[in-house]
């Protein structure tokens, strides 16, 4: 029987654009419209330059970084533009990773499809390859991964960009295994950054993007790895999962392949916040604007989250009610509920507030049980419940998150959200003309022309 490895390298080594559906392109143009915005708002950050400026004293290079001058050496112009897609924390998740793919996916898609010289479809559709398979080699762990400290963007999309560069490279069938087997030596991200609110997070969808395209470039040249890269005695799953790893999970990783389209599965943010807080956030929305509820008249709040959500936006619970910048507010449940109760709204602006003294008083009264109706993963339910002074009780439900296949934002919203960030960093005339550039991707010749239309004059 072939193995995880081998089924992906032949589904890949038999793609192409012209197989995929319509709506799985559609919605792929969509995905990379939101990837880019963010991008772009993110280079007017203070991280960005850091970044950017790091890496250039390497020296010098040809390939664009999205919304800054600075041109790069390939690898290193994928590393800053993962972490300008992922860098504000606005970008896709696929839920049963979780993972933020495009942050990964598209940078290196971009980069390897400018620098090969190759089309806007040749771009499109080696994003799409990468999609589907870095959202199938997360879904295998299903959550389990950020539990024992991995962010699994880190780990799983460095498999979907070494088939993304490896497609756009030409690699064959049993070259594309290889690749998946040197960077199975390559894929991290370890979740300690959340201790201090370090900014380590944001290198790790660049740094899969870096690793894929190494590990293609090298089985290329005949470096050899390992077959049994996912499910051997010392693979993927076995060394950061042990054996809570079933069949039933590890067929998660080709299942239905050509057939399901998990790229038509991928969440678009509404808020600027850890995925498991848009649910609360809406819901703490919802409550404020249904009954005028003033922040003076709350006398408690609670939420009722899925089990996996404590230690990711819960815990520690002191650190979480005083974040210490607006990196951390992110990832803090009481902020983003009490954001949701005052503002009726959750912004880059309103994350710059995590000093506000009523945003924090009103932090100090969120709470926090497990949901024992929680539908997670398949379904990232949550619901909020205000208790009032005069003992009146409000609440509100949220099945599933908004931006979900379930519970999708319209296209208008995409391009909207998309205006509103690239506006942070260009005029609107420009950030009219990228979107316009982004939307029609696959009847352009030459994916460098996008790479140059998104980085700055």
């Amino acid at each position: 029987m072939a193995t995880i490895a081998e089924q992906l390298s032949e589904y890949a080594g038999a793609f192409s654009y012209d197989a995929v559906p319509e709506n799985v392109k559609r919605r792929a143009r969509y995905l990379i419209l939101d990837g880019a915005g963010i991008a772009l708002a993110s280079s007017t950050f203070g991280f960005a330059r850091k970044t950017v400026n790091s890496l250039a004293s390497f020296g010098p290079g040809d390939t664009n970084v999205i919304g800054l001058p600075t041109r790069l050496p390939l690898r290193d112009a994928v590393l800053a533009n993962g972490v300008l897609v992922h860098g504000l924390d606005f970008d896709d998740t696929h839920l049963m990773g979780p993972i933020h793919a495009t942050s990964s996916c598209f940078p290196a898609a971009l980069g390897v499809a400018a620098c090969a010289n190759k089309s806007g479809k040749d771009l499109l559709a080696a994003y799409i390859l990468g999609m589907e398979v870095a959202t199938r080699v997360a879904a295998v762990a299903r959550g389990r991964l950020t539990q024992i400290g991995f962010h699994p963007t880190g780990v799983s999309a460095a498999f979907g960009c070494a088939l993304v560069a490896g497609k756009l490279y030409g690699l064959s069938r049993e070259q594309l295994t290889m690749a998946q087997g040197v960077v199975l030596s390559m894929a991290s991200g370890a979740r300690e950054y959340s201790s201090n609110s370090s900014g380590s997070k944001r290198l790790h969808p660049g740094w899969a993007g870096v690793a894929g395209i190494t590990a293609a470039v090298l089985a290329r040249g005949g470096f050899t790895g390992p077959r049994t890269t996912y499910e051997g005695r010392f693979g993927l799953y076995a060394t950061h999962l042990g054996p809570d790893v079933t069949p039933a999970d590890l067929a998660r990783a080709t299942a239905e392949l050509g057939s399901r389209w998990e790229t038509l599965h991928v969440a678009i943010k509404p808020f600027p916040v850890g995925q498991l807080n848009i649910v609360f956030v809406d819901a703490a929305i919802a409550i404020a604007r249904k009954h005028h509820v003033r922040p003076d008249d709350i006398a408690s709040v609670e939420a009722l989250v899925p089990p996996r959500a404590v230690k990711v936006v819960c815990e520690p619970v002191a650190a979480r009610k005083r974040p210490v910048d607006s990196y951390a507010a992110r990832f803090s449940i009481q902020y983003a509920i009490a954001c949701g109760l005052m503002r009726q709204k959750l912004g880059l602006e309103d994350l710059e507030c995590y000093q506000d003294p009523g945003l924090l008083a009103l932090a100090d009264k969120v709470s926090y049980r497990i949901d024992p109706n929680a539908g997670h993963p398949e379904h990232w339910s949550g619901e909020v419940i205000v208790t009032l002074k005069n003992g009146q009780v409000l609440s509100h439900r949220e099945e599933d998150t908004r931006g979900t296949v379930d519970n999708p934002l319209e296209e208008d919203d995409i391009a909207a959200k998309f205006m509103g960030n690239a506006q942070v960093a260009v005029s609107r005339d420009r950030a009219e003309i990228i979107r316009d550039e982004i939307l029609a991707l696959d009847k352009k010749g030459h994916a460098r022309d996008l790479a140059q239309i998104l980085s700055a004059p």
